[in-house]
This record gives C-alpha cells, sequence and structure tokens, in this order.
C-alpha cells in the first residue's frame, strides 16, 4: 500500500448540518476518500441535546431568505423530521465515519498532509473541514456554581421532571422555547439581563409573550444575576436587584462560545475576540483548513447556512485540483417529512 493510499481526500471534524452537508456535497461531487470525524455517539449531537421535541427547524433564519446552494434539498421541519433526513444522507452515502471519536490536534506537515491526532487514531488528510459548532460548549455563567447543587444546574432539559419550580435562564429562541415547554408542566420563570426579548424569531416572540400574558410563564426580564447558593438542596439565585428566589432547577439557554484552544491547536489565526480569521472561501489562516457552520459567524448561524458551508468549500477545493475525483455520486433520494 502507497503513502498516497493512507492519505483522505477530506477530513471532516463535527458530524453536524457542517460536517454532514461538506461529506455528502463532497460525495455527489466525486471527492473518493472522505472522512468524518465526531466525537459523541451519533451525528447531530447538537440538534439532539438542546432542540425541544418538535421544534419547528426552519429553513430561513432570523427573516433571512436562505437559498440552498447545493445538492441538498433541505426544507422547513422539525427536530425529528431534520434527523431522519440526516440519517438518511449518511446511510445512502456510506460516508467513512468514526464517532465516539475526539479530535485534540492538527498539525501540517512538511509535505503539506495534515495529521489529525484523535483518541481513537491519527489520521492522514489533504483538506480539512472544522465544522464542530458552538453549542458543543454551551456559554456558561461568570459567576461560580457550587458543587453541591450542580446537578440542579443544566444546560438542557435532560434532568427536568414535572411540578419543579425552573429558573431558565437566557433570552434567545431557546430559553424561549425551553420556557414555553416547560410551563406545561412546571412553575417557570424566565429570567433575561435586557428589559427586552428581541433576539427569538417572530414565532418565539409571539409564543413567549403569549405565556407571559396568561401567567404560564412569570417574566424575570431587566435584571441580572449575582450568584447562586444552596439553600436546603434547592438553588437559591441572588439577582443584582438585591431580590433572591429559591428555584427547584436552572436551567442556562445563553448560547455557546468558539471553542479557542482546539482552533489554537490548530495554529489557526484568531482576532482579538478569540474568533477564527476566515477568508471569503471560508479558509482559515491555515492553507487547506476550511470551517463549516455556525463558528463561521460570530452571531451563529442555522443549518441551511451550514449545508451551504459544507457546498462552497466542497467547490474550492476542487478548484484547487489536489484530491482525487471520481464519478460523481448522484445524490440518493431523501426526502423530509413536515
Amino acid at each position: 500500500m502507497s503513502q498516497n493510499e493512507n492519505v483522505y481526500d477530506l477530513v471532516i471534524i463535527g458530524g453536524g448540518p457542517g460536517g454532514i452537508g461538506t461529506s455528502v456535497e463532497a460525495r455527489a461531487l466525486g471527492i473518493e476518500k472522505i472522512l468524518l470525524l465526531e466525537k459523541s455517539d451519533n451525528h447531530s449531537d447538537t440538534i439532539r441535546k438542546f432542540y425541544k421535541d418538535n421544534k419547528r427547524v426552519d429553513k430561513d433564519w432570523q427573516g433571512q431568505l436562505v437559498e440552498m446552494e447545493g445538492t441538498i434539498p433541505f426544507m422547513d421541519g422539525t427536530k425529528e423530521s431534520t434527523l431522519d433526513f440526516f440519517d438518511c444522507l449518511i446511510d445512502r452515502h456510506v460516508i467513512d465515519s468514526h464517532f465516539n471519536c475526539e479530535v485534540d490536534k492538527i498539525t501540517k506537515g512538511e509535505d503539506g498532509i495534515f495529521r489529525v491526532r484523535a483518541d481513537c487514531g491519527e489520521f492522514r488528510g489533504r483538506y480539512i473541514v472544522i465544522a464542530i459548532g458552538r453549542m458543543g460548549k454551551p456559554n456558561k455563567p461568570s459567576y461560580k456554581i457550587p458543587p453541591s447543587i450542580r446537578k440542579r444546574v443544566n444546560f438542557n432539559l435532560d434532568q427536568c421532571n414535572q411540578g419543579e419550580k425552573i429558573l431558565v435562564v437566557g433570552g434567545g429562541d431557546t430559553a424561549t422555547e425551553y420556557a414555553v415547554e416547560l410551563s406545561e408542566s412546571n412553575d417557570v420563570t424566565l429570567n433575561y439581563r435586557r428589559t427586552e426579548l428581541t433576539r427569538p424569531n417572530p414565532t418565539n416572540r409571539k409564543m413567549i409573550q403569549e405565556a407571559f400574558d396568561t401567567g404560564k410563564v412569570k417574566p424575570k426580564l431587566g435584571v441580572d444575576i449575582e450568584g447562586l447558593e444552596n439553600l436546603h438542596g434547592k438553588v437559591e439565585v441572588h439577582f443584582k436587584d438585591g431580590t433572591q428566589e429559591v428555584f427547584d432547577r436552572v436551567i442556562y439557554a445563553i448560547g455557546g462560545t468558539t471553542p479557542v484552544d482546539f482552533l489554537k491547536n490548530a495554529d489557526l489565526q484568531l482576532d482579538a475576540t478569540g474568533e477564527p480569521v476566515i477568508k471569503e472561501n471560508l479558509e482559515t489562516s491555515v492553507e487547506g483548513i476550511y470551517i463549516a457552520g455556525d463558528i463561521a459567524f460570530k452571531s451563529g448561524g442555522s443549518i441551511a447556512i451550514a449545508l451551504n458551508h459544507g457546498y462552497r468549500i466542497v467547490q474550492d477545493i476542487i478548484r484547487h485540483g489536489k484530491v482525487r475525483l471520481s464519478k460523481p455520486d448522484l445524490l440518493q433520494e431523501c426526502h423530509q417529512k413536515k
């Protein structure tokens, strides 16, 4: 076996929409050797963990019309229909994938080939796409969470029980959706440091306002949290206006952060805020390493935009003429159920 046979044309790190989009578009356009690495035990881990059941998943994002640029026919749906759609894309295109495989370092050799070090082995590739997302590393508050109540402080809905008194912290779509869903069987308060909720999409703004108006969700707006304390096994929340209240559970839905340490380990240039420096073609400061998905934008992104990133990156890679192309793989028919 020659050295070249051990080298993937494309190594994709992250099995979310950006990673799936890149792998499927690469296969559809004839790139032969593709490897997808994902640190969790399945693709789309962020959608599974942080999207509530039956959450609407819209193609268009924050009022911006998103035209699909590649071959993937993504459309409006739900959490469940989106996951089924991605299952179909991965299964029918037989993408070489390694799950439970976390990458910690990327280096570029003098031969121009990248070495990707992961806890499941080391891999070599001509091009790298980083599509790991922000929500895989959710933002945490600046104040300390006492160890004794950490099981009562969460960043998704996994540990919630019916009949609890819950504080949801955040002002975006996820926070409003969490609050409304939990209010069906819990006493829920939504806390946001600003006086108005401007970040959620129009549907969620209307939904949370109705919940406020009917008393299903109590608003605690315009005030930040000073800190948390353990009070007889429950969470006592101290607000900066001098008030305090005790909750069974606190759920933070305050977005995610760019994985700075990982990007530094790949020798990527970061700007003053720790965001990766990206060219118009989504290539980073290291030639041959691209970024797809929401870490390409400071304000986050959408599934449709991440899929488009994959298409643009693959087109750019093919233009360089350094990858082995075979007959393009006709996109297998996968349909989303609304």
